[in-house]
């Protein structure tokens, strides 16, 4: 069979041509990926999306004592080539208001070259609680980490907007405690943003009327391509087997409008590199046509792959479908 009109242009760049029939198969495939790795390297010169990456696609990493906290912004530098990343408020839960430790974290991404895009913050009270006392509980919760957030240099921080009870009373009490707690970031010039994180958050339409129902432009959503389970098994956020799920597509198109931020949710990889779970190309259609043009953040957390492996082949992923879309 003879080279292509690419493969032979490619071949006579590196002086194969005029060896008649003596190639190699060996020689052939060695310049098949030679210019397949030169082609990926065309592409990755100007991606459509930023890419962050969140720091839960390393959580395995980070309670296993492999990764420090202070070390994930060098890391994702050096092992990525990334440079936003957003944090999990788990892996430095008692220093919200350390400002020794909030500034090395600081120092370290600057030196790096990183930027601090946001916090994610669990385990500070339900801000959709439709008990008064404990809602406001968890407003006052959340304000050391809007400070926090302020500190490293971050636009945002990512909250829930749990509560229990039927969706219109949940969707009341969240817009009151994401309306107060957005009212206390205002000055801050901090984002309070919703992810899609389970129960009626999971709910697109839901989650984008209580938004729309805060009246905050400082309050938006984090689409999430996963986590749109709306009701589980055991009745909670998490845990269950999930019984209901939301459509994907539908549920971040619905979010888009309100969108300060975007989570590629991945857990495991065919043979071509595509995400088995969610249509990247459908998916990173919807946010292009949004309009969106803040950064993508990587979550990966599958088990097929390492994590340092998931991550990477995300990133491929969304660079690769990125620079396709029309």
């Amino acid at each position: 069979m003879k080279p292509s009109s690419n493969r032979r242009t490619f071949l006579k760049s590196m002086g194969l041509l005029g060896l008649g029939t003596t190639i190699s198969p060996l020689i052939l495939q060695a310049c098949k990926q030679a210019e397949s790795d030169k082609l990926s390297k065309e592409v990755l010169k100007d991606p459509l999306f930023n890419i962050s990456l969140a720091q839960w696609s390393l959580h395995k990493m980070l309670f296993a004592g492999e990764l420090d906290n202070l070390d994930f912004a060098t890391f994702t530098k050096s092992q990525f080539g990334i440079d936003a990343v957003e944090y999990v408020n788990a892996f430095f839960k008692e220093k919200a208001k350390d400002l020794s430790y909030l500034g090395e974290m600081k120092t370290r991404a600057k030196d790096a070259g990183v930027q601090s895009l946001l916090i994610m913050i669990d385990g500070e009270g339900y801000l959709g609680d439709v008990d008064e006392t404990s809602r406001n509980q968890a407003v006052e919760n959340h304000k050391k980490w809007v400070e926090a957030a302020k500190f490293l240099g971050c636009h945002s921080i990512r909250v829930n907007a749990f509560g229990r009870g039927t969706a219109e009373e949940v969707a009341a009490s969240a817009i009151e405690g994401l309306g107060s707690l957005a009212s206390f970031a205002k000055p801050f010039d901090i984002n309070v943003i919703v992810e899609n994180h389970g129960s009626y958050s999971s709910n697109g339409r839901w989650l984008a009327d209580v938004i729309e129902g805060t009246g905050m432009d400082n309050c938006g959503t984090l689409p999430d391509f996963g986590n749109f389970c709306i009701r589980r098994s055991n009745g909670s956020e998490w845990g269950g087997e999930c019984i209901e799920e939301y459509d994907r597509y539908l549920g971040v198109a619905e979010m888009m409008p309100f969108a300060k931020g975007v989570s590629a949710k991945s857990y495991d990889f065919d043979e071509d590199g595509n995400c088995i779970e969610t249509d990247y190309e459908r998916m990173l259609q919807i946010v292009k046509d949004a309009g969106y043009t803040g950064y993508i953040g990587i979550e990966y957390e599958g088990s097929q792959l390492s994590e340092v492996e998931g991550v990477k082949a995300t990133q491929k992923l969304i660079n690769r479908i990125g620079s396709t879309l029309g």
